[in-house]
């Protein structure tokens, strides 16, 4: 069913339903699984695949290839826990109405958003790069939010999807850790969502900025978040079941 992420809207909790608990850093995190949601943010194959567009760019894909079986069992423990399940994909208008021109000419000719890339289009939404790897592909009813910036709120409707549902946490996985993770982060923190991100379930060309972005999130007592695993979220979605 097209829209069967809208039927099981969030319920009260019954007295006897305990809320699951985390653990993370820089300290566990209790929270209703009902109004909790996990975002898998731009896993692309013209990130993520060899011949795509990171690796003509002369980054190393398997740095951010390291962090698809954690993010297909986080996927799995959501989509059994019943969790509301959302993925994003960074990319433009054919026409490239949305692209700023400041984002598209920083880079040089050739390898500029919308240009010809070897998977298509670069960063042009229907183009086979932008596309989600088949590994963590939407199942039916997943929404999947399509964004012309780094964030994931700025200029869509996901805001108004997490309101609507009733979402109060979010678990945010994705590449890359230190640009479309961290904003996202940020940008749901100053929402008044928590969020909390499964260290091994993100990753970076530059594995120096995986740290340091993980690091800055639980900084100064959780300033913009919790920092856990994989599988530590996993243990708490199942004894929640």
């Amino acid at each position: 069913m097209r829209f069967a992420w809208l039927r099981s809207a969030p319920r009260p909790l019954p007295e006897d339903q305990a809320l699951v608990s985390i653990a993370a850093q820089p300290a566990p995190i209790e929270l209703d699984p009902r109004r909790l949601a996990l975002i898998l943010i731009d896993m692309q194959r013209d990130f993520l695949e060899p011949g795509g567009f990171g690796a003509a760019l002369g980054n190393d894909v398997a740095r951010l290839a390291g962090a698809i079986e954690p993010c297909r069992r986080l996927l799995a423990s959501a989509r059994r826990a019943g969790l509301l399940v959302m993925h994003t994909r960074e990319g433009h208008r054919p026409d490239l109405a949305d692209a700023p021109p400041a984002k598209v000419l920083r880079a040089p000719p050739g390898m500029r958003i919308g240009d010809p890339g070897p998977m298509g289009r670069i960063l042009v939404r229907g183009e086979p790069g932008h596309a989600i790897i088949p590994a963590l592909a939407p199942a039916e009813g997943e929404p999947v939010i399509d964004k012309p910036g780094k964030g994931a709120f700025y200029q869509t409707d996901l805001d108004s999807m997490l309101r609507n549902r009733g979402i109060e946490a979010l678990l945010v996985a994705g590449v890359t850790t230190e640009v479309c993770v961290h904003t996202t982060v940020r940008e749901a923190n100053d929402r008044g969502l928590r969020c909390i991100v499964p260290g091994d379930c993100c990753a970076s060309y530059f594995p120096e900025f995986h740290a340091a972005a993980l690091a800055m999130i639980s900084a100064q007592g959780g300033i913009f978040g919790w920092v856990t695993t994989e599988a530590a979220v996993t243990q708490a979605l199942e004894g929640a079941r």
